[in-house]
């Protein structure tokens, strides 16, 4: 292997390590415990190499919540394909949101913001949108087949991711108090009744 080549891919495990060890780090700790100074250390590396490959924490936490986005587009993706009725779409992806919000809370929790500032705002890239992608697909089918008004696509699409984030959000913020088989309940309920209504 040429010394260029082993630089490369030097570098690429570098950059890979530094985003494993903060996921890590997050996951034992919390967000609020992650620093450059923590990775650096974790990692065995001075804080200027840290540098030398995000500009700051923030850009750090930018990739993460990327590679959570792509994550879940996979999950979604495979739902997608599995069903052919665009009810049963609906009800599957609103599933697999779900399961993912709760697998993966340190993700979900940087992805949309919770108890932290979202990062990446204004840098914003195809996965990100990938769930009301794939549910306005769905939805625009079922609206089609029932003849009503396809003005309302749109906002469907938006009502619905509503609800479904809010239930997670309430759930992730507040578990002491609220059980997860109610919400889970109230979010089967709501998705049976939203796709009766379109």
């Amino acid at each position: 292997m040429a010394i260029k080549d082993r630089v490369q891919r030097l570098k690429e495990e570098t950059r890979s390590k530094i985003l494993d060890v903060s996921l890590k780090i997050v996951k034992e700790d919390g967000w609020q415990a992650l620093s450059i100074r923590k990775i650096a250390d974790a990692i065995d590396y001075s804080v200027p190499v840290v540098y030398d490959y995000f500009e700051n924490k923030e850009a750090i936490l930018f990739e993460i919540s990327m590679d959570g986005f792509r994550l879940l587009q996979e999950k979604l993706e495979a739902v997608v394909k599995k069903y052919d009725n665009p009810e049963e779409q609906i009800k599957a992806l609103a599933n697999a949101y779900w399961n993912f919000a709760f697998k993966h809370k340190e993700y979900y929790q940087l992805m949309y913001g919770l108890g932290m500032p979202c990062c990446g705002a204004g840098k914003m890239k195809p996965e990100v949108n990938a769930f009301n992608d794939f549910v306005y697909d769905a939805i625009e089918q079922v609206i089609e087949k029932k003849k009503s008004n396809q003005d309302e696509a749109c906002f469907k699409t938006h009502a619905f991711w509503s609800v479904i984030h809010g239930l997670i959000s309430i759930m992730i913020m507040r578990t002491s108090d609220i059980t997860s088989t109610m919400n889970k309940k109230v979010m089967d309920d709501t998705v049976a009744a939203f796709i009766k209504n379109l």
